[in-house]
Formats: structure tokens, C-alpha cells, sequence
């Protein structure tokens, strides 16, 4: 499962507005910095600021990116929600949540969540099978499906059911509750690049991020932060330092075993309203050559993403991020032999992201909690399922922030402590 567009999320949020005023520097409160404003990173600071023992008179939040929230794969990813994906630890808690959270903000309205139909589609677009069948065979498809061409599918199977499936729209989801987190007057956005982490001289805790700031803006940089030796960064020192910024892991920690794998996608508004469905499709297009894009049809637009690759290094920030136009245009091709409504759509987005995937034969996935380094702890690793996991994400992490444990799942086997260690770089 892959992943609103480059060209829609330019600007700085709209969230900054409603910024509080930074907070004074040592006031006594307890200081949590989160590196990285993507979903994972969003919301662990929303259940941070609804959680019973949090504050915002004896704790502080900082959330620190490097280019605007939900510029990755935050903001690019499909939003498909079940309750067949993986890790089963969190999934279960986080597509509660996704529920809890629509009822009580209108989420049909405001992130376009709504459940849907998942169904798996065999189908061959071969110029020889296009040709050869004179009589088209009636597979039985769903009525409501009607927006998929018959006539070149040869099978298909009901996936899922409105019941265990839903999803939302990922780019609007995480500003809303980027919005919501920073209405506690506790939360802070800065925008700067983390270069670093800073450890004690014992090199068992972590005491402070190097970050370079963006611009020069007033109000984004936060008053604790002191200019480093080189006048080129600034140093912001915290209590607690939570890891969240997916493929781009293990740059903090280069021993992480957590790598990126990009994902090419496209939206298209439809010729015409089409049905709620989530299509996983295997079609064969040559002799031996077969293509497995995901179809997902949301409330205005249709959303197709392709297969991942590795092929070229995860850059240095999201704007970076090169998006192959022959990948895409190959989504266009195939999207308008399936369905002629996506064939005489509008094309609304051409991008690409970079998924975080675990780099371990015994897990997928992801890494939540605590590091052996003290005041250091990381979310990362969530692969396709970032947006399907991230309200159960942080509902833990704000629980192992505040009260030491998790309270609302084990997540045990998930503890990054098992898979890699943290620590200073040689010479550091």
C-alpha cells in the first residue's frame, strides 16, 4: 500500500497561526521534544496532551521539522484502515481510535473518513486477451462496482467488509490533529533540520538535538534553543527526546534498522462519482509480466499507488524526494484500462515517498518505546500501515512517556531495545 501532493503541501501550515507563544526558557517544566511532524510524530503529541497526568503548567511539547508537516509519506499515503494489517498489537487499539476519534471530531467531514469495501481483482490487459475475447465473461462482479471493467477481469474475491475496513484522507487527518494537539497551549511547532543528538559525557543519555533552523521567521524558534559553536545551528536541549521521523531514522541512529522504500503514486478525480472500494489487483499486461497497482476510490478522488522500490537512496528531506515520471505516467496507463471513469478522469497528483520498512528477518515492524540510551525513545518503522497505526502509536508512546510503561497494548515484542542499540558515534 503506497501512498495530497508536493504542490498542495508548500506552504508553511496553517497551523501556525494558532501557534501559542513559545515557552520561556527552564521554566521547570518537563520538556519532550518530538523529531519529525508525520503522523507518528502528531500523534504522540495529541495523546501527550489528553492524557490524565499531562499538564500544560508542568510539561512542554516541541515538535521539530525539517520541512512542513505531513510532507512525506504522511501526507502521500493511501489512508486505507483495516483490521487485517499488521502488527497485531496495535491494530486492534488503533482502528478503535480511528473510530473514536471520527465520532467525536466529525471525521466524515474533516478528514474524509467513511468505511469501505476491499476487494481482490485478476484481471489481463494483454493486447492478445483483449483481442481473443469476443464474448466478454461475466465474473458477477458487485453491482456498485461498476466503474471496473468486466471485461478484462477473469476473478475476483471479496477481501474485507465495511466492518473490519475504512480509511481517511492521510494529508488532512494529520493536520487536524496537528491543529488539535497545539489547541492544549502546550505544544510548539519548529521548523529546522536535526542534525544531531547531543549525549552526556557518560554517552548514556541524551540531552539535546543540533538542529539548523528553516528561515528565519518570528516565533519558530523556540527560546531554548541556543546557537551552536558553528553559527550555523541552534542546540535545543530536552527531558525527553522522541525519534519519529520514519525512513529517515537511522540518520539520528545510524545503528537502526530502519530503511526506506519508495512508493509511487497519482490521484484522479473520476469522470463521475464512483463507489467506496478498496481494489488490490494482479494484472497481467505482457507474457510473464504482470502489474500489482492499488486502487483506492475516496470520497472525491481515486487514489493509485504502485509497487515500491530502492532504487536510488533516501535524500536528504522529503522535498528532495525524486518522483519518476515514467512510474507515474505507467499508473496513468493502467488506471484508464481498468476503468474508463478513471480514464476520462482529471489527474490531480503526480508524487512519490518513502515508506519506513524494519530491516529485520524476525519482525515487520514497527519499533515503539524506550532506547538504552536514557531520555531516548523512537517510533519508526510502521511501513505501509503508518496511517492505520498512528493513533494506537501514540497513544503508547504517551503512556510510556508519563507513566513509564504501556498501558493500552503490549507491545513488547516491538521494543526497539531488542533489535539495535543507541548510542554516541565514534569520536563524537
Amino acid at each position: 500500500m503506497a501512498p495530497p501532493s508536493a504542490s498542495t503541501a508548500k506552504a508553511v501550515p496553517s497551523t501556525n497561526p494558532r501557534m501559542p507563544p513559545p515557552a520561556s526558557a527552564d521554566d521547570g517544566r518537563t520538556h519532550i521534544i518530538i523529531v519529525g511532524a508525520g503522523i507518528i510524530g502528531v500523534c504522540t503529541a495529541y495523546y501527550l496532551t489528553r492524557h490524565p497526568q499531562f499538564s500544560s503548567k508542568t510539561h512542554k511539547i516541541t515538535i521539530i521539522e525539517s520541512t512542513r508537516p505531513a510532507s512525506g509519506a504522511s501526507g502521500k499515503a493511501g489512508g486505507l484502515l483495516a483490521l487485517w494489517a499488521f502488527p497485531s498489537q496495535l491494530v486492534p487499539l488503533s482502528f478503535k481510535l480511528h473510530e473514536e476519534l471520527a465520532e467525536q471530531y466529525n471525521g466524515v467531514d474533516e478528514w474524509a473518513y467513511r468505511r469501505l469495501q476491499t476487494v481482490s481483482l485478476e484481471g489481463n490487459l494483454s493486447k492478445t486477451a483483449r483481442v481473443s475475447k469476443k464474448q466478454p465473461i461475466d465474473i458477477g462482479l458487485p453491482e456498485d462496482l461498476d466503474w471496473v471493467r468486466s471485461d478484462i477481469m477473469e476473478s475476483w474475491s471479496s477481501l474485507s467488509g465495511k466492518d473490519s475496513t475504512a480509511q481517511v484522507h492521510p494529508y488532512k487527518f494529520t493536520m487536524f490533529m496537528l491543529r488539535r494537539a497545539q489547541e492544549s497551549g502546550a505544544v510548539n511547532l519548529v521548523l529546522g533540520k536535526v542534525l544531531k543528538l547531543n549525549y552526556s559525557s557518560k554517552a548514556n543519555a541524551v540531552e539535546s538535538v543540533v538542529y539548523a533552523p528553516v528561515g528565519s521567521s518570528a516565533g519558530s524558534i523556540s527560546p531554548e534553543s541556543k546557537a551552536s559553536s558553528d553559527g550555523q545551528s541552534s542546540i535545543l536541549k530536552g527531558d525527553k527526546i522522541v525519534i519519529t521521523v520514519g525512513p529517515w531514522t537511522s540518520r539520528l541512529l545510524p545503528a537502526c534498522p530502519v530503511s526506506g522504500l519508495r512508493a509511487h503514486s497519482i490521484t484522479i478525480t473520476p469522470s463521475r462519482p464512483v463507489s467506496a472500494y478498496a481494489l488490490f489487483t494482479e494484472l497481467k499486461v505482457a507474457k510473464g509480466k504482470y502489474i500489482s497497482p492499488e486502487i483506492y476510490a475516496r470520497k472525491d478522488e481515486v487514489y493509485i499507488c504502485g509497487e515500491g522500490d530502492n532504487y536510488v537512496e533516501i535524500p536528504d528531506t522529503t522535498d528532495d524526494v525524486e518522483v519518476l515520471k515514467e512510474r507515474c505516467e505507467e499508473l496513468v496507463k493502467y488506471a484508464g484500462t481498468v476503468s474508463k471513469e478513471l480514464q476520462g478522469g482529471r489527474i490531480t497528483r503526480r508524487q512519490a515517498c518513502y515508506m519506513p520498512v524494519v530491516d529485520v528477518p524476525s519482525t515487520s515492524g514497527p519499533l515503539i518505546g524506550p532506547m538504552n540510551s536514557q531520555n531516548l525513545y523512537v517510533a519508526s518503522g510502521h511501513s505501509c500501515w503508518g496511517i492505520n497505526n498512528a493513533p494506537g502509536t501514540g497513544k503508547i508512546m504517551a503512556e510510556i512517556l508519563l507513566e513509564g510503561e504501556a498501558k493500552s497494548a503490549d507491545v513488547s515484542a516491538l521494543d526497539p531495545r531488542r533489535y539495535f542499540v543507541s548510542g554516541p558515534l565514534p569520536g563524537e
